[in-house]
């Protein structure tokens, strides 16, 4: 009889190169590999045989890039989630295409089960498995880093050793990394405590320091079309092309550098170094185009759904409801903001330089200080206050009478 198959996620990393023969051993599965490219370069070179090596079947290699860009990157962005008021999501949003993805190869292929490599501490294991759930409820979940006797990275390294593993890390190079065309993540060895400054001569791989940046400033023209970035420098661009010339613009610059305590949805707190360069470009050019194309109370309430929707996406609850709906609301809302925004980059900072919109909502001739327009007077404002100011002036009153 033919073995029965597992979907494994696989990256070519330490965790995942691994599964595959320990799969093998105690299951007695028929491995089939599935890596989402979502960005991450050179790290998906010679992949597929490296997988078989390991042991498995088959190694699909899936382009995801524009799907991941224009489909999870850009609402989230346009959402202006940010987790924790520091992390760009880059991590958080990658999981739920890259689940999609082997259940679409599992259905494919008649497999059982998908597994996947993340740790039994991190948040990546909800991500994955509410993917796979909302997804493919049906299909079983393997994560080795819950069953497994190996207890830690340098374990993972003897273990590979011993089966004869190619690995793309030793025992000195321990961090664990994440990267994609978002962002790369640095956690784990020095990191872990949050006493130590980050080494960024030696940690880096996106970014430069910003104080080994070019001392002359570049400026930027960002271009956006109802929320999404179409153009750079006045040459219209896709979001993906944009976004990597962005990547390389802001890298050279120093910036998008986050270090961060978060809030693991586990309940435990964690420490990461995260490198977003043109991800950080993007949030500052938007956000400035906000300011001129939205009124007060959307640019309030917007703020406020941001942070749901950022605890959304790090929880792993990309396919829900309620997520689904926040960015209906949110492309609404983003109807009216189109327009080009000019940045400064320099030594680590994105710092807005103009911007202009056809639907600003700001009009200098009421703005101005001068009296000349007939839509305000400087004499309409008595009557506001006196209105805006009627409940503190009876709360006063009435505590004047009862002394």
């Amino acid at each position: 009889m033919a073995k029965e198959k597992v979907v494994l996620a696989y990256s070519g990393g330490l965790d995942t190169s691994i599964i595959i023969p320990w799969l093998i051993e105690n299951y007695d599965y028929e491995v089939i590999a599935v890596c989402g490219d979502v960005g991450q370069g050179k790290e998906t070179d010679g992949l597929e045989e490296r997988a078989r090596k390991s042991g498995a079947s088959k190694c699909y290699i899936a382009d995801l890039r524009d799907d991941y860009v224009e489909n999870y990157i850009v609402p989230t962005l346009k959402a202006g989630a940010v987790y924790e008021g520091k992390y760009l999501l880059g991590t958080s949003h990658a999981r739920p295409i890259i689940a999609k993805k082997l259940v679409e190869i599992a259905e494919k292929e008649g497999a059982v089960a998908v597994c996947h490599g993340a740790t039994g501490k991190g948040n990546d294991q909800v991500r994955f498995e509410l993917t796979v759930k909302a997804l493919a409820p049906h299909l079983k979940i393997i994560a080795p880093w819950r069953i497994w006797d190996i207890k830690s990275r340098e374990d993972a390294v003897d273990y590979a050793e011993a089966h004869g593993i190619e690995i793309p890390v030793t025992k000195k190079d321990l961090y664990s990394r994440d990267r994609n065309i978002w962002h790369i993540s640095h956690e784990g060895m020095d990191l872990e405590d949050p006493a130590n400054e980050p080494q960024l001569d030696t940690l880096l791989k996106l970014t430069v320091p910003p104080e080994k940046a070019p001392d002359e400033a570049h400026y930027v023209k960002i271009g956006f079309e109802k929320g999404v970035p179409v153009s750079l420098d006045g040459e219209k661009m896709a979001p993906r092309p944009l976004l990597e010339k962005l990547n390389e613009l802001g890298g050279k610059y120093g910036i998008g550098i986050a270090d961060i305590v978060e809030d693991r949805l586990v309940g435990m707190k964690s420490r990461g170094v995260y490198e977003t360069p043109g991800g950080t470009i993007l949030y500052t050019a938007l956000n400035e185009l906000e300011y001129l194309c939205l009124d007060r109370d959307t640019q309030a309430f917007k703020r406020q759904a941001a942070i749901k929707f950022a605890e959304l996406v790090y929880d792993g609850k990309w396919f829900t409801p309620l997520r689904e709906a926040l960015s209906a609301m949110v492309d609404s809302m983003e109807e009216t903001v189109t327009g080009e925004v000019r940045l400064k980059l320099y030594k680590g900072s994105a710092t807005p330089a103009g911007a202009k919109s056809p639907y600003s909502l700001y009009n200098e001739d009421i703005a101005s200080f001068g009296d000349s327009h007939e839509l305000y007077s400087h004499k309409d404002a008595d009557g506001f206050i006196n209105l805006f100011g009627l409940p503190l002036k009876v709360r006063a009153m009435m505590e004047q009478k009862n002394k």
